[in-house]
């Protein structure tokens, strides 16, 4: 279909960057990089005396997978591949080193759409959304005054809380028990003996000197020696220790082993307190003493500054988002120390003449920890599929529930809330309208995850007034020093220079506000319109129009959208449709040129340049989570060239490799005897007639046949009291035959099941004599069709133990019936538009009860005029003009938010649509 651009920018300068790379790209980090790491931190591991044995962790391999996602979804396995380790035993005693391969575990590999397919389920690891690492400042209200006091959050290790008090002094907190004075956990830092040479620790700040002499008279630890015993007492209740007892405690619990401040606390720390951010500072893992002194000297420095504050917690530059590859890293770390145990104990029992490395390690507790990851962790989900936009945005959520994050009846409004830095990287309208409203959100379109998980969005850069071609990406707290202006500033595209001389900007300081400033003070320019949207409320033509909370229905809503049988593109588009269905990973597209030598309904053969050929196979009738019907269709012909990016076949939520989620109808306004009174809808027959909203669904019916106590179970043809017309679709094994017509109570597997032997009586027991074993006690125990379920058999799967498949205890062969449902529109069924216009259907009339055009066209549906003005969405009644405009003149219209067509255009093209 031809396409019509009604905007002034056709194009953004940078395209969106891959929708779904943030998830493979954790991924691909936590198999290259972390398992390196990880596997570096737990080696060499000793005995316990140190004496006897050293295991060390050479090199690891992740083998090649055996199968693909779809044999794995059709068999109901999971999608893993072997880990094994290579290592050395070196032998102290005997002086000899033994190497060995050894399988640790079956690691899950994730699909090329940033999902792990889990016994047959597709799962997706949604990212976490929480409060990054580092040093944060707080304020408290005491008589009156302002105190400032400061957090020291570590990825690994014990919390340092510092405060200053009414008083005078500065007290700290480790891990939330008593508190001490600081001047004894910086001697403990610093190995400082006197009190001078804590004084000249901050000789730079004036207002230091009151402050420390105070925390000193409150102290009660007066030396080095002291000041371990007192942290000590506090740490462990009040029990005495002797001073190198308290020493070596205190030095294990912030050295290296046990405390990791992480790279993104380093990070922070650094950038605040202007350090270096060289390879050797960023190295640090632990607190040190300047570092510690830099902070209290801060908390000092904040007290004697007017109009200080705390650092926001809700800020985005105080955030972070943790991807998958660092959650399921952390499991395997709590998986390795369990392992590292285990050995530890073997080592001192088993005989070292000839122990293998084998016989030291038990893998067990390391795979309990993937398998509980996958399986029972509260982000790892079972995917989202009514769609592929549902699918997209599942990949693409936030959440700040799970484990170390909040809990939906603890978190509270500010939390929740839209907050400033969200723009452009975290979307202000897509949010669940439940208890998650705030607390579950999606990435902007643009928005990118950088190495520490702090989220950065483009901004093309602005000189004396001319926009540049220049990308910079920015994050939170970095914007806050420019003054940016939105996308839909007019400027000259050739030139780069405004169009005027004051433009409205988003002002630079702490506190953001709108204002106007002159083109020469603009430093930055949104890089697009959709920039601080998610895709979802990208695809909104004329979101401006909407008021917010329509908008956010209308997000979610489109997720909920059921494929249609006849999949039809939007007449009013945004532009970004394509790009959404491709990074989806759901469409088939050509790896290279060439020449289409095969396209059905099954394969789709391309021939290179070289003379090779590359097959495609495309699934058809597959059940999705949400019972949905995932296929594929070519779009393609034998013959056709193709270039490397091009697509080959279509999805059930795609038309040429875009988005197409719904139907384009024809739409009056209009009341009609009440029929539509509170948000009801009419439809035309035609719909129903036509398929237009016809949907397809595939039900799956499993069958476990098991060995009883009297006796396996059978499935066969021959079941009792049941009548040949029953029998007709069943083949001899009783199983229900592919193409077979279904419904309400149809036997789809044939069952018998041995029944417990009772007293025969003399007639029975000469039926038994005649017929055999036919007339042996059985009971029906077929499975049937569900009650108001009805359709047409695509396919049948037998596992049995006999072909090497794993069934439950007891069972000996398990059977899946599919069963695909054609369903039609009916009343009673939601239809919803993009801007939150939702309403159940009430009627469907006959074409020619509808009402009609001038040109005696009958409408498709009929909608309530009541339903716009309170609600505030009047992008419904700008898309309906600009649809009709679009269908009459043949072609889509695209029209980005904030910078599509104007009501002029629309106008225009009604007139020459006549």
């Amino acid at each position: 279909m031809q396409k019509k651009y009604f905007s002034k920018y056709k194009k953004s300068i940078l395209p969106p960057p891959n929708l779904v790379e943030p998830q493979l790209l954790s991924y691909k980090k936590l198999i290259t990089d972390d398992l390196e790491e990880l596997f570096k931190e737990f080696s060499p591991i000793s005995d316990y005396t140190g004496k006897k044995f050293d295991l060390e962790f050479v090199s690891f391999e992740l083998a090649e997978v055996p199968f693909d996602e779809f044999h794995a979804k059709e068999n109901k396995l999971t999608l893993q591949a072997p880990l094994r380790v290579t290592v050395r035993l070196k032998n102290k005693t005997l002086g000899k080193e033994k190497e060995q391969e050894i399988f640790l575990a079956d690691f899950p590999i994730m699909t090329p759409h940033g999902t792990f397919v889990i016994n047959g389920n597709e799962r997706v690891v949604v990212s976490q959304l929480a409060r990054s690492f580092g040093v944060f400042f707080s304020e408290q209200k005491l008589r009156g005054k302002t105190y400032f006091g400061a957090k020291i959050i570590p990825s690994r290790g014990a919390w340092i809380e510092i405060e200053s008090e009414a008083d005078g002094a500065i007290y700290v907190r480790i891990d939330k028990k008593r508190k001490i004075a600081v001047t004894s956990l910086l001697r403990v830092f610093g190995q400082l003996n006197t009190n001078e040479e804590l004084l000249n620790l901050f000789k730079d700040n004036e207002h230091a000197a009151s402050y420390i002499q105070t925390s000193i008279e409150k102290d009660t630890a007066h030396t080095l020696e002291e000041s371990y015993v007192e942290i000590y007492k506090r740490l462990r209740d009040g029990t005495l220790a002797s001073a190198e007892n308290a020493k070596d405690f205190i030095n294990a619990l912030f050295g290296s082993e046990r405390y990791d401040l992480s790279p993104v606390g380093r990070y922070r720390f650094n950038k605040m307190f202007n350090k270096g951010m060289g390879e050797k500072e960023m190295e640090e893992k632990t607190i040190s003493s300047s570092d510690l002194v830099a902070i209290v000297s801060h908390i000092i420095t904040l007290n004697h500054t007017p109009d200080a504050q705390g650092d926001d917690i809700d800020h985005l530059g105080v955030r972070r988002v943790r991807f998958m590859g660092e959650m399921l890293g952390q499991r395997l770390r709590i998986g390795l120390s369990r392992m590292k145990r285990n050995i530890q104990d073997r080592m001192s029992t088993t005989d070292p003449e000839t122990m293998l490395p084998v016989q030291l390690i038990n893998p067990r507790p390391l795979q309990a920890s993937i398998k509980e990851f996958f399986n029972t962790h509260q982000l790892t989900q079972y995917m989202n599929q009514k769609n592929m936009l549902d699918e997209l945005e599942h990949l693409r959520t936030l959440s700040a529930l799970g484990p170390g994050g909040l809990t939906r009846e603890r978190a509270g409004f500010e939390v929740r809330d839209v907050h400033p830095s969200h723009y452009g990287r975290v979307c202000p309208i897509h949010t669940p309208e439940g208890q998650s409203i705030g607390l579950i959100l999606r990435l902007s379109m643009y928005a990118r995850v950088n190495e520490f998980g702090i989220i950065e969005t483009p901004y093309l850069q602005v000189e004396k007034g001319k926009v540049t071609k220049k990308i910079i990406y920015l994050n939170a707290l970095e914007e806050e020093q420019y003054n940016i202006a939105h996308a839909a500033v007019p400027y000259n595209t050739e030139s780069g220079l405004f169009d005027e001389e004051f433009i409205e900007v988003r002002t630079k300081g702490k506190r953001s506000n709108v204002g106007m400033t002159k083109k020469n003070d603009v430093h930055f320019i949104d890089i697009a319109s959709n920039q601080p949207f998610s895709v979802a409320t990208s695809l909104i033509p004329f979101l401006e129009h909407d008021d917010a909370n329509r908008a956010l229905m209308g997000s979610n809503m489109q997720k909920q959208a059921v494929p249609c049988l006849i999949p039809d593109l939007p007449r009013v588009a945004t532009g970004i449709e394509g790009k959404a269905a491709q990074d989806s990973g759901r469409l088939i597209v050509a790896e290279e040129d060439g020449v289409i030598t095969k396209a059905d309904g099954n394969t789709i053969a391309i021939k290179n340049k070289k003379g090779k050929t590359t097959e495609h196979r495309l699934v058809n009738f597959v059940k999705t989570n949400e019972v949905t019907a995932f296929r594929q269709r070519p779009i393609v012909d034998t013959g056709q060239k193709v270039k490397e990016g091009d697509i080959l076949a279509d999805n059930a939520s795609t038309v040429d490799g875009e988005l197409a989620l719904g139907q384009s109808v024809l739409v009056a306004f209009m009341s009609w005897g009440g029929s539509n009174y509170e948000d009801a809808i009419i439809i035309s027959e035609r719909l129903v007639r036509d398929h237009v909203l016809t949907s397809l669904y595939v039900d799956e019916f499993e069958v476990n046949v098991r060995d009883t106590k009297l006796g396996p179970e059978v499935t066969t043809h021959d079941i009792p009291n049941v009548g040949e017309a029953k029998l007709k679709n069943l083949d001899e094994d009783g199983i229900v035959m592919v193409g077979a017509e279904v419904g309400p109570n149809d036997i789809l597997v044939g069952k018998i099941t041995p029944k417990g032997e009772a007293e025969l009586t003399p007639e029975e027991r000469l039926l038994r004599s005649i017929f055999g074993d036919k007339a042996r006690d059985v009971k029906d125990t077929s499975k049937r069709m569900e009650h108001g379920k009805q359709g047409r058999v695509v396919g049948v799967k037998v596992f049995s133990r006999e072909h090497g498949d794993e069934l439950e205890s007891g069972a000996i062969k398990r059977i899946h019936v599919e069963v695909a449902q054609l369903r039609t529109i009916t009343v009673g069924d939601k239809l919803a538009g993009r801007h939150g216009n939702k309403g159940v259907i009430s009627k469907i009339l006959p074409a020619e009860e509808m009402p009609y055009m001038a040109d005696g066209t009958p409408v498709d549906v009929i909608l309530t005029p009541l339903g716009v003005p309170s609600r505030m969405n009047l992008g419904q009644v700008l898309e309906l003009h600009l649809g009709l405009a679009a269908h009459t003149l043949g072609y889509q219209a695209i029209t980005p938010s904030f910078l599509g067509a104007t009501e002029e255009e629309i106008k225009g093209e009604l007139k020459k649509a006549g």
